[in-house]
């Protein structure tokens, strides 16, 4: 540790209001990376920073800190004669859009090294989601990874150990000490990884509604200007687009069971429409930024990949390349998991689904032990729900709420009680709101 800094002294600094220096903040990242920086320091910090916040610039410094705490990929190496370019969620319950997205970009052109992280909390996470299906490697070494983007022109991993290394120590402790809400470290924590992961471009969707992470539509969208200023001013072409998570998305909520809905999605088969509303929004904004297509033509480019059957042959190599089974597409039920005991909820009186607290469906998920309390806790990848209506949805004695799929009827019941308090029914049918928000460019901000 050098004499020219002490990290009490960056943490006064910041506590009381003053402006940081960008050789402050890589100081403080390099001693959060190699240790010399403790987790008290860290804690205090991360505190300072909730409170004081920091303006831009300081964000797009403590990004391009935490970046370069490790390795950068550097695709131009690769020789994938396509653009580089990945999306990211802020999570929702229900959410399985990167599944289909990485493959259905793929199909049109673009290469999607995505790199996912698992749930904590009610969001599903997208690793957890693969980690249901036998055998799939997310952590590949570098060189099966660059041959899979290769060669199918997508791969769904996780974060390893050398891509920026400070954020993950960093969120560690945001995780036990009541700082993760602070604006501008998410967004640092999200960019540091995508810039690391050597993207031509990134499109979030930046999710609002009670199953959101920011439930406030002004703070998501606060949260949405931050990512595409920071990442704009650290040079990579990002653009925003909000979605609404005041619903569950898509028919289904778990781990194996979204997997198969997936499955179905790229088949063509039981397609949800809103869910197909934002995989298409996603997919053709990342055709756009990428310089692949134009807004009239992207699309079109999307729909051909899924009405072609190109998309689903992509996720099915996708799977394969990185150790999974070869026939998942075409038989699922082999290798998926699926919990024995199988329940419908009946609402108790005929009626629409006139609101939802999509957080406490994610809770129910949870609970049946498709989530973690902790970051160490195991996952039951077989369990979770199915079926689920939305807003609007006419219910009765013989149309169930949504089908549980637990392991005891104990497990069951508690989810019975947990759905059904979620809901708000009404005698009159309702019209969802809008699924797809606006979208924040950097002309925006």
């Amino acid at each position: 540790m050098t004499a020219e800094f002490f990290p009490q002294e960056i943490i006064r600094k910041k506590r009381d209001g003053q402006p940081l220096t960008e050789a402050e903040i890589n100081f403080m990242v390099k001693g959060i990376t190699d240790n010399s920086v403790s987790e008290g320091q860290i804690a205090a910090f991360a505190m300072a920073v909730f409170f004081r916040d920091m303006p831009m610039q300081e964000r797009i410094w403590l990004t391009r800190a935490m970046v370069h705490s490790g390795d950068v990929m550097d695709w131009s190496k690769a020789d994938l004669n396509r653009p580089v370019v990945d999306k990211h969620s802020t999570g929702g319950v229900g959410d399985k859009v990167s599944l289909m997205l990485a493959a259905i970009v793929a199909a049109c052109g673009g290469a999607v090294p995505m790199i996912s992280g698992r749930g904590l909390g009610h969001t599903g996470g997208t690793l957890d989601k693969l980690d249901s299906v036998p055998g799939y490697n997310t952590a590949p070494d570098p060189e099966l990874l660059t041959k899979v983007v290769k060669n199918v022109g997508c791969a769904i991993i996780g974060q390893t150990s050398d891509l920026a290394p400070a954020d993950r120590r960093f969120y560690a402790t945001r995780d036990v000490t009541a700082t993760v809400e602070s604006i501008a470290l998410i967004t640092a924590s999200i960019l540091s990884k995508k810039l690391a992961a050597g993207l031509d471009a990134l499109v979030m969707d930046v999710k609002f509604g009670s199953g959101a992470f920011k439930e406030k539509y002004e703070e998501a969208e606060e949260l949405a200007k931050s990512i595409v200023t920071v990442a704009n001013g650290a040079g990579m072409p990002t653009t925003a687009i909000m979605t609404d998570m005041n619903q569950v998305l898509g028919h289904t909520a778990g781990n194996a069971i979204e997997v198969r809905e997936t499955i179905d999605f790229l088949m063509g088969k039981n397609v949800d429409p809103r869910l197909l509303e934002v995989v298409t929004a996603l997919c053709a904004e990342m055709l756009v930024i990428a310089g692949i297509a134009d807004e009239t033509t992207a699309p079109m480019a999307v729909h051909g990949a899924l009405n072609s059957g190109s998309a689903a042959e992509r996720f099915a190599q996708m799977i394969a390349a990185l150790g999974g089974p070869t026939d998942l597409m075409t038989n699922p039920d082999k290798h998926l998991p699926i919990a024995p005991i199988r329940k419908e909820v009946i609402a108790p009186r005929r009626g629409y689904i006139a609101a939802m607290d999509t957080r406490a469906m994610g809770v129910a998920v949870m609970d049946l032990g498709g989530g973690r309390h902790k970051a160490s806790d195991p996952i039951d990848y077989g369990v979770g729900l199915s079926n689920i209506l939305g807003i609007g949805g006419k219910v009765g004695p013989r149309q169930p709420v949504a089908i549980i799929h637990a392991r005891d009827e104990a497990q069951a019941a508690r989810a019975e009680k947990r759905i059904l308090n979620a809901l708000v029914l009404s005698d009159e049918a309702i019209r969802p709101s809008a699924v797809i928000g606006k979208k924040i460019t950097k002309e925006d901000v």
